[in-house]
């Protein structure tokens, strides 16, 4: 399966994002992908009060996301923000095509280096599978790459690569542990990692994580083989499932599992 990796840089105005995300994918079907995965945040960064612009699935932006990926033939994960019941918002990937429209919220929220994420973003609770041309694709976003059992959860769910939107936060030693980090899961449940992130946007002056770039691909023995720089950018990389099997068999660490 050939899957593209839509680095760009949101802005706060959710229609110039879904332009950028036309754009992302017109390109990216020019390529060849099946699946083109944005980052967290492409409705909108982060940064801004985020309850103005949250919709529901069935709501204008996301189902004109889901036109753009009819259009193509292809399958988007983008993030988005939908309502909740107490007033937060969630944070949404919405996975939409031709035979799928649904979203997951994410489940461990950035409350982490000074950031609450919590004081205006609802958590999700239930880890998310999606199956595209006989492959099964689990979703993940940003924080949640700090925790391995979700990893392995999604695995255990059948996944043979985890497809990770993010919207990383900025600072010392930062993209290094997003690198880190995103090899270290591969590994832990030796499935392919997809890490789309936001681009650099450089000074917007708020502490909120806005993207560093860096968007990065490792396969279930932890390789890179695709990584970009802080600027805006398209990645094309193949994975397939015979890799996994082939990893799963080298290194099984699933199986040996004792706790």
């Amino acid at each position: 399966m050939r899957v593209a990796l839509s680095q760009i840089s949101s802005t706060t105005d959710p229609l110039a994002n879904l332009e950028s995300v036309r754009d992302g994918v017109r390109r990216a079907a020019a390529d060849g992908a099946r699946v083109v995965l944005f980052p967290e945040a492409t409705q909108c960064r982060f940064g801004v009060s985020l309850k103005p612009v949250a919709e529901p699935l069935d709501g204008p932006w996301a189902t004109a996301v889901r036109d753009i990926a009819v259009e193509h033939g292809v399958v988007v994960v983008a993030g988005m923000f939908t309502p909740t019941a107490d007033g937060r918002v969630t944070n949404t990937l919405l996975v939409t095509g031709a035979d799928v429209h649904l979203g997951y919220d994410k489940i461990h929220l950035f409350d982490a280096f000074g950031f609450q994420e919590s004081s205006t973003v609802a958590p999700g609770a239930k880890p998310v599978t999606v199956e595209v041309d006989g492959m099964t694709l689990g979703i993940a976003t940003c924080y949640d790459v700090r925790f391995p059992e979700l990893f392995r959860a999604l695995a255990d769910a059948g996944a043979t690569a985890v497809l990770l939107g993010a919207s990383w936060g900025s600072g010392p030693g930062k993209v290094d542990q997003w690198e880190l980090l995103v090899r270290a899961r591969a590994l832990d449940c030796t499935s392919w990692v997809l890490a789309c992130g936001q681009a650099d946007p450089g000074d917007l002056g708020t502490t909120a994580p806005t993207g560093v770039g860096h968007s990065i691909v490792a396969d279930p023995l932890g390789n890179v083989v695709g990584s970009l720089g802080a600027e805006p950018d398209l990645l094309v990389v193949d994975i397939d499932v015979e890799s996994v099997e082939n990893a799963r068999r080298t290194l099984p660490v699933l199986s040996n599992r004792r706790l």
